[in-house]
């Protein structure tokens, strides 16, 4: 369980804003500093929030783009990442493939 707990904290992970950020450097080849930027962007929010998990944890339940802990009526899975495609303006493999197989 310890490593979970790891992988699902810090800017790493679903705690703060970590994947989005990993997304950008992943999806549109961005530095560090620029992905960060540019996810900050689009959450409204400042760099230095990214990193804090009291600011992220309403952020992302207010976009509802996940959260680490299962709110009932909230987005997860694949819900999220639709979610997440459309608010970074990127692909995601993933979601691509599950709008070939359902018509939506």
């Amino acid at each position: 369980m310890s490593i979970s707990h790891i992988m699902a904290s810090g800017m790493g992970g679903i705690r703060t804003a970590g994947d989005l950020v990993a997304r950008m450097q992943m999806a549109r080849r961005m530095r560090l500093p620029e992905a960060k930027s540019y996810v900050a962007g689009k959450l409204g929010v400042s760099v230095q929030d990214l990193s804090n998990e009291h600011v992220m944890r309403e952020v992302r339940e207010e976009l509802d783009i996940g959260i680490i802990t299962s709110v009932p009526g909230s987005a997860k899975g694949m819900e999220a990442k639709f979610r997440i495609a459309r608010l970074l303006d990127i692909e995601i493999n993933s979601v691509n493939r599950f709008k070939g197989k359902v018509s939506l």
